[in-house]
């Protein structure tokens, strides 16, 4: 592999196979079977169809590097639940190198190596409260606990209440995001922060 090309490789967060294409000045096809050589040998890593990032790179990326990454696995999606409410620090409780995010696509995850990412489906009408951080979308963090509570009201979701410190929350900012969620995540909202 030439070592120069390799580097403009490593300067992006993740790369497809047009990407190699034009770094390589090769053909698409090319490109693919290229993709797919140094898939097999582990300098590549696929994280969903055409979509790629180095081995190497993967130890020197932050959590924020994998909000992005996160971000435009599944387009569009936010940052969400207990990962957003971990980065707020309302919760220490979750797992490492395991990002949830919601999404107005399917329920789906991608797993590679030791690092998995989760996308929730919800209502469009409930896909907002979240903000541009850097390079990322994220939940505030009162909209990432109404997006576990919501989960939670349908049974698709697993939350642990005692892990959260909910005294960090806005909860003024709380009830204005909870008018459009149905009744029963009002309810739940209701009791575990007690307003």
């Amino acid at each position: 592999m030439n070592k120069q090309r390799l580097s403009s490789l490593k300067e992006r967060l993740f790369f497809t196979a047009r990407d190699v294409a034009y770094i390589y000045n090769i053909a698409l096809p090319s490109a693919h079977v290229l993709c797919s050589r140094y898939m097999k040998d582990g300098v590549f890593i696929r994280l969903k169809k055409d979509f790629y990032v180095l081995d190497s790179n993967l130890e020197r990326y932050g959590e924020k590097d994998f909000f992005s990454i996160a971000n435009m696995l599944q387009a569009p999606s936010y940052i969400s639940l207990m990962t957003a409410l971990c980065f707020y620090e309302i919760t220490t409780q979750v797992q490492p190198n395991w990002y949830e995010s919601i999404s107005q696509r399917r329920s789906t995850q991608f797993d590679r190596n030791e690092f998995a990412f989760k996308y929730h489906r919800i209502k469009s009408e409930l896909y907002f409260g979240f903000v541009r951080s850097d390079t990322f979308f994220i939940a505030e963090a009162e909209k990432a606990l109404l997006d576990a509570a919501y989960l939670v009201s349908l049974n698709r979701y697993s939350l642990d209440w005692n892990s959260l410190d909910t005294k960090f929350l806005d909860i003024s900012r709380l009830k204005d995001l909870m008018t459009p969620f149905p009744d029963r995540v009002k309810k739940i909202i209701a009791e575990r922060c007690r307003i």
